[in-house]
């Protein structure tokens, strides 16, 4: 395995719980694939970061972001900073910005032994990450919003066929490593010209793939399939807003937001990070799952094995995934799964299950 130098920026609310905690589960899991260990380089981010340095994200930190293999971000709580920093454009939005980090992978897969509404969902939503409907991805400078007059907001949405194209081919090559099944949702119905030019590039894009089966889906149909039939889905792509919000129905079919995880990648470069927010009425009393961390870091490791020919980096990708669901197997969870155990017990239990090679 490559030596890997990785960032870790804790964050906010139960991020300084849940990203050490993922920090050690990785670290077992390398271990058990006889790799060398990882080089952690922690930089500040966030509400300290704030205190400290006058900025949520620090040049020094972006700087150093740079220059290493991969990063670690925890949650933040951006709607708790104080002003000009509230109104900025968020910690994770700006690195995804400065960085293109184009794709936003969101796996949803049922717990054995957990409590999921839909407990054999197994899918992955591919999100496009830097265009679409959110305001603050759409220009070169300001959100993307204005107001022509105090009782009128606009906001502006882009698509853009580059943008589309790429996205569109990392879920079909992530289709031919899963059930070689894409769906692709939009609203094109509707909104003929924007959502119109995703839903064809992608159907074009298709045509590159033919051993992967496709189809399209309007969203508000989408989310009445994914309730009652979310295990007949692989991989969904979408635009960004429509990707956030399946994502997230996703996650609690599978389980809850506590267990969903992400990863934000572009050709060169990938940052895990859990799908859920910093939680601050939990932070700092052991109560937080630390699954959906655990299991971004484990995306990152599958990423960085990847990009870089490394199977003992793919092989600690599946050591922290399955220790994560051994655990819960043998009925170890936090309070949010309906367990008792602390985010140090369970984490604890991951890496036992690790290095035990369960």
């Amino acid at each position: 395995m490559t030596d890997y130098q990785l960032g870790v920026m804790h964050g906010d609310g139960i991020g300084p719980e849940i990203v050490p905690a993922s920090m050690r589960v990785v670290d077992a899991a390398v271990a058990a694939a006889g790799a060398e260990p990882v080089e952690w380089r922690e930089l500040p981010l966030g509400a300290s970061a704030i205190e400290d340095h006058g900025s949520a994200i620090p040049p020094a930190t972006m700087e150093a972001l740079a220059g290493l293999d991969g990063w670690l971000l925890g949650p933040y709580d951006s709607a708790a900073y104080p002003e000009p920093f509230r109104s900025q454009l968020n910690p994770s939005g700006a690195i995804r910005k400065h960085f293109d980090l184009y794709a936003n992978i969101r796996p949803a897969r049922g717990f054995e032994g957990g409590t999921a509404i839909a407990p054999d969902t197994d899918l992955v939503i591919v999100r496009e990450n830097t265009e679409g409907f959110y305001a603050d991805r759409n220009t070169h400078a300001g959100t993307g919003e204005f107001m022509p007059t105090p009782d009128v907001a606009i906001a502006m949405g882009v698509f853009t066929r580059p943008a589309v194209e790429r996205i569109a081919r990392v879920a079909f090559e992530l289709a031919r490593r899963r059930r070689s099944r894409v769906t692709v949702v939009h609203k094109a119905n509707v909104l003929q010209l924007s959502s119109g030019l995703f839903k064809r590039v992608c159907l074009e894009v298709a045509e590159e793939y033919p051993d992967v089966a496709v189809d399209d889906v309007h969203i508000d149909a989408m989310t009445v399939h994914l309730l009652r039939r979310s295990p007949a889905f692989d991989v969904v792509v979408a635009e960004n807003m429509f990707g956030d919000i399946l994502s997230d129905l996703a996650g609690e079919l599978a389980g809850s937001l506590g267990i969903a995880p992400s990863l934000n990648a572009s050709d060169e470069r990938a940052m895990a990070q859990a799908a859920h927010g910093s939680a601050p009425d939990i932070a700092g009393k052991g109560l937080a799952n630390p699954i959906a961390m655990m299991l971004s870091s484990g995306m990152l490791l599958e990423w960085l094995g990847t990009r870089h020919g490394d199977p003992r980096a793919t092989d600690a990708a599946v050591r922290v995934e399955a220790g994560v669901r051994a655990a819960v197997r043998a009925g170890v969870s936090t309070p949010d799964l309906g367990g008792s155990a602390s985010t140090g017990e369970f984490t604890d239990a991951v890496v036992e299950r690790i290095a035990s090679g369960a």
